[in-house]
């Protein structure tokens, strides 16, 4: 028979579910994210209060000392660093369950039935591997280590091996109840974070994304395996929530970047395939689109003087350039001459699911703005203008002829059909992919290389020139 505290589990449960939800739409999202911030916190005190320890002095202690580090750091944290904190908190999911399922191992595993001592051991290889790759991918996008993928000699052989004898050792640890049961648990739990290491070290930029979001995914598997270790039917439903969730969300960044999960989780990287082919098929546009004999290339400023549709499409650069203030000043410059300018947002365009959408969020673009490549790609044909500020890969007309490379196949923003481009790109050299970008050499394309906040605003200067002018005449 279903009791009170299992009734109040459900409830909170769906109260998540409907944050997740609402979280789905940038309207909705601070919405759905104190929903489920409070039925978390909702969660945290009926299990105080089933199992009652609500009164345990030091466990409010925890609470609130933890509660002011989180406040802290979601205070002083730039949107910029994001990723690196989303990274952070995955790890510290992890890290918790694996914590308790090493608790519950010190302290009653002589007494756990079979399910329970493997559930435990679960909970503490999925933490472990979720902690130890969650810091690495954090440090990585914080640039405490190199971006670039860090492959050992024989790594697959290594990483194999190391998953292979933490296996042997959950099984062994499953059915036995020796008193060397906890060095054995050590051990496993030592093995786990090695091979969270092993596997995010060599994920590259391109990758981190769908790493992210694997590991979110992860955090809630560990999770919803502990809550069967203790029993607790809160944890499991929730954790489950989170780990679905998550393993949704992997399945669209795969998508969107043509790859397969399979190559993430084995550490297939996508510089180490694009060696052979990567030139052989990077073509211009047909023939006819060479500018004819004696036509005088029109500059950007001229450009986006007639055009009556601008389309911009921000990129990781524009995160590592901080230049999102000043697309917003540009936003702001070509709205004010009644012009039609929509954002086009790639899923993968930046280091984490919605990367680009928060940092323009930060700086006031409205959301009704931002649009999906999916919406926004049929409108490119009708398109006077597209500035691309700090975009490589997303872009690459090459994903949909260089057969042999990693981004053949991959879904990008056609933005080679719009009229005119304009590239605001630290430079010309390859993105993460490590293919070329044969859109720089159409002949419709008009590059304004160096530092993209520099470059955004000289351009936005450029535009409201003539406006300053003008008033500047009507005024004497």
């Amino acid at each position: 028979m279903i009791g009170a505290y299992e009734v109040i589990a459900i409830a909170l449960s769906v109260l998540v579910l409907t944050g997740i939800k609402l979280m789905s739409s940038p309207q909705t999202a601070v919405q759905g994210n104190r929903i489920g911030a409070v039925a978390m916190l909702a969660a945290v005190i009926a299990v105080l209060m089933y199992n009652g320890i609500i009164d345990a002095p030091l466990l409010w202690i925890a609470i609130f000392t933890g509660g002011a580090i989180g406040y802290i750091m979601a205070k002083r944290v730039k949107m910029i660093q994001m990723p690196q904190m989303v990274a952070l908190l995955n790890g510290f999911g992890g890290g918790a369950s694996a914590l308790v399922a090493l608790v519950e191992i010190f302290e009653r595993y002589q007494r756990m039935t079979f399910s329970g001592r493997l559930s435990s051991q679960l909970a503490l290889v999925v933490g472990a591997i979720t902690l130890g790759g969650s810091l690495i991918a954090a440090a990585k996008l914080d640039r405490r280590i190199s971006q670039q993928p860090v492959i050992l000699i024989h790594h697959n052989w290594i990483s194999n091996t190391v998953l292979l004898i933490t296996g042997l050792l959950v099984i062994v640890a499953s059915v036995t109840s020796t008193s060397g049961i906890i060095f054995v648990s050590l051990v496993i739990a030592v093995l786990a974070l090695v091979y969270g290491v092993l596997f995010a070290i060599r994920v590259g930029g391109a990758d981190m994304p769908i790493t992210i979001s694997l590991l979110n995914s992860l955090s809630g598997l560990a999770g919803a395996i502990c809550g069967f270790t203790i029993g607790d039917l809160s944890l499991v439903a929730i954790g489950a929530i989170v780990g679905a969730s998550g393993l949704i969300l992997t399945r669209i960044m795969c998508h969107a970047m043509n790859r397969s999960l399979v190559d993430i989780l084995s550490g297939s990287d996508l510089n180490s395939k694009n060696n052979e082919k990567k030139g052989a098929v990077l073509e211009k546009k047909d023939t006819d689109m060479e500018e004819p004999p004696g036509v005088v290339k029109k500059s950007p400023r001229e450009i986006l003087k007639a055009a009556r549709k601008v389309v911009i499409v921000p990129g990781y650069g524009m995160a590592v350039a901080q230049a999102q203030d000043q697309v917003k000043a540009l936003y702001d410059a070509l709205e004010s001459q009644d012009k039609e300018v929509k954002f086009a947002i790639h899923p993968v365009a930046g280091r984490m699911p919605g990367h680009m959408n928060v940092l323009l969020a930060e700086v006031g673009v409205p959301y009704d703005k931002l649009w999906e490549m999916d919406d926004i790609n049929p409108e490119f044909a009708e398109t006077d203008a597209v500035i691309i500020v700090g975009a490589c890969d997303v872009v690459n007309p090459a994903a949909s002829t260089a057969e042999g490379t990693p981004i053949y196949g991959m879904p990008v923003l056609k933005v080679e059909e719009a009229k005119n481009v304009i590239v605001c790109n630290l430079d010309t050299e390859p993105g993460y992919s490590g293919v070329e970008n044969p859109l720089y050499e159409f002949p419709h394309v008009h590059l304004l290389l160096g530092d993209a906040a520099e470059t955004i605003k000289e351009l936005v200067e450029d535009i409201m020139r003539p406006i300053e002018e003008n008033l500047q005449e009507e005024k004497r």
